[in-house]
């Protein structure tokens, strides 16, 4: 009844005031006006207006992953593994929909033991007094295999109070569920216990937890508030370079002995960078979009239903996966949040200004800001931008596209025309392409939109936006321009003209095989001369065939070469329109 009555308060916002509270001869009252019928779309808007519930105050609280022991072993040649943990948070305050996501923390992962010691802290505000459950998972790290369970604990507190004393330092130590190992780990546990004559085979975990005080409202809104933190992913990807220097994390897979010309047509493998940066809340709670459902199929998608829904989302829930592995090539380090510390941070995960690069981001309602350099210019064989880098969450804070510039005096200017040299835009000494970056965020600008097809946020909630990232990056000039206005339009384009000169660009596709590069010659091959045009590969193809069957026979003719082409046509002349 609750929600139902705030959804009732967000329709009447929307209505004229001389709509509220009136009624139609020929209408019921209490009934809303014929024009505000349902919709997917006027939903989607009610959604994120809706305001949020009423909550008691809050508690600041700091929970601390302290270590593990008498984990299985997963890997029967080292007898070992490489733990990490992953923490759900649920507290027993209303939520303002059902499908918000639970707060969750990620330790590092440490290599080859099976008494990890994390000391991993994740301070929270808002835990509500009613009190939460903890639900805390230890996996076995194995890209690109699936990971191994190690165990399972739970840790229920009823009551949360500003002199609860919590679980003190070092700590209380909790029995994991066995019979959530994996049935490998269990088999080599097994083996290792009657090698080493120990039948204990319960996995222990040690959590402390200590109430730093009472929050700041919003009281019904738990966020993460420290430590601030990255994870940079390295995804093996397989590509070749069309124009510009080829940009590398290890320069050793740089073929030698080869022409220029002969460098660019060649296939290798290519590090494709995705960022993951946990910055401070809370995010302001107007900044709460949920997905568009401009097809049937995409409400279908998201939640998993029916056959081409359930094929969507596990193809998309894998490439999040894929281009946001974690594996041995990934970078973590914390840094000190809301300071100028962290917006170099930032900048450096962007790569400051070089190369005229464009990033999709999507930031998450805890303050997980994800983001990848991507765009039409950046020939990734992806399904859809947005929905991959949120692994399909039905609600979002933010989400479209964003860019780095840098002026000639440092004076973090917010103007979009400033009266001033910009870098990409003319050449400035003191930086790229010639010189190493500045360190002074003052002399940058982020230039971020709100871009994005499968949640359109609302132009309306940019100036919050541009609230927050100012608190998160400090002494930065913070820019927010609607994907509508035609200065934002201009500068891409100038963007993507500077990066052909400048940048790389790439024809990637994701390398399903880590043994052999058949496969993604294959994919390659099929995309050169045609993801540049805007012509869809095979697979884009077989994927726009499952969102709209009536493009059925469009695939199929990309597929099978010669398939419906008239008497007479070449092959250049037929080019399907998906």
């Amino acid at each position: 009844m609750a929600l139902l009555e705030m959804r009732r308060k967000a329709r009447r916002r929307l209505l004229p005031q001389h709509q509220v509270g009136n009624s139609s001869p020929r209408q019921k009252p209490g009934h809303l006006p014929f024009r505000c019928e349902p919709s997917p779309e006027r939903d989607r808007r009610e959604d994120s207006m809706m305001p949020l519930p009423d909550a008691p105050q809050g508690y600041t609280v700091r929970f601390t992953f302290e270590y593990a022991k008498n984990l299985p072993p997963s890997d029967f040649n080292t007898a070992s593994s490489d733990p990490f943990l992953t923490a759900t948070l649920r507290g027993t305050q209303p939520k303002r929909h059902k499908e918000d996501p639970d707060l969750v923390h990620r330790t590092r992962t440490l290599r080859r033991t099976t008494e990890p010691e994390w000391r991993s802290e994740w301070i929270v505000a808002n835990v509500p007094p009613g009190g939460f459950t903890l639900k805390c998972r230890m996996y076995d790290e194995d890209y690109p295999d699936r990971n191994d369970r190690l165990g399972n604990v739970t840790v229920k507190v009823p009551r949360v109070f500003e002199q609860w004393e919590g679980m003190p330092r070092p700590g209380r130590e909790f029995n994991a569920k066995k019979r959530m190992i994996s049935k490998r780990a269990f088999i080599l546990k097994t083996i290792s216990g009657i090698k080493h004559h120990s039948f204990d085979m319960t996995p222990r975990l040690c959590i402390s937890m200590e109430v730093l005080g009472t929050s700041d409202p919003p009281y019904a809104q738990m966020c993460t508030i420290g430590p601030s933190f990255y994870f940079k992913h390295f995804s093996p990807m397989i590509g070749r370079l069309i124009t510009g220097t080829k940009v590398n994390r290890d320069s050793s897979d740089d073929p030698e002995g080869q022409t220029c010309g002969e460098r660019k047509r060649s296939t290798q493998k290519y590090d494709f960078q995705a960022n993951e940066m946990q910055l401070r809340g809370p995010v302001p709670s107007r900044l709460y979009h949920r997905y568009v459902e401009f097809k049937p199929i995409i409400g279908s998608m998201f939640n998993s239903k029916g056959l081409r829904g359930k094929v969507l989302n596990a193809a998309l829930h894998k490439q999040h996966h894929r281009v946001y592995n974690f594996d041995k090539s990934t970078e973590y380090d914390s840094f000190e949040s809301c300071t100028e510390e962290a917006s170099l941070t930032f900048l450096r995960l962007a790569h400051f200004d070089e190369g005229g690069r464009i990033f999709t981001y999507v930031l998450t309602l805890d303050g997980l800001l994800r983001f990848t350099e991507t765009g039409q210019e950046f020939g990734i064989d992806l399904l859809s931008k947005h929905t991959m880098h949120s692994d399909v969450a039905t609600y979002i804070a933010c989400s479209g596209e964003f860019l780095i510039r840098r002026t000639k005096h440092p004076h973090a200017s917010d103007d979009p025309e400033p009266n001033e040299k910009t870098h990409p835009e003319e050449p400035i000494p003191g930086g790229p392409p010639k010189s190493p970056p500045p360190g002074n965020p003052a002399y940058y600008q982020l230039i971020i939109d709100n871009d994005s097809g499968t949640y359109r946020p609302d132009k309306r909630i940019l100036p919050l936006l541009k609230d927050f990232l100012e608190k998160n990056f400090p002494g930065m000039g913070i820019v927010v321009m609607d994907c509508g206005d035609e200065r934002l339009k201009k500068l891409k384009e100038k963007q993507t003209a500077i990066k052909k000169s400048e940048g790389r660009i790439m024809n990637v596709v994701m390398n399903n095989s880590q043994s052999s590069l058949s496969s993604a010659e294959s994919d390659l091959n099929d995309r050169d001369g045609t993801w540049q045009q805007g012509q869809p590969s095979k697979r884009e193809a077989a994927y726009a065939t499952l969102e709209d069957p009536t493009k059925m026979k469009a695939a199929v003719q990309r597929m099978v070469p010669g398939s419906g082409r008239k008497k007479g046509e070449s092959s250049q002349d037929a080019q399907p329109d998906i």
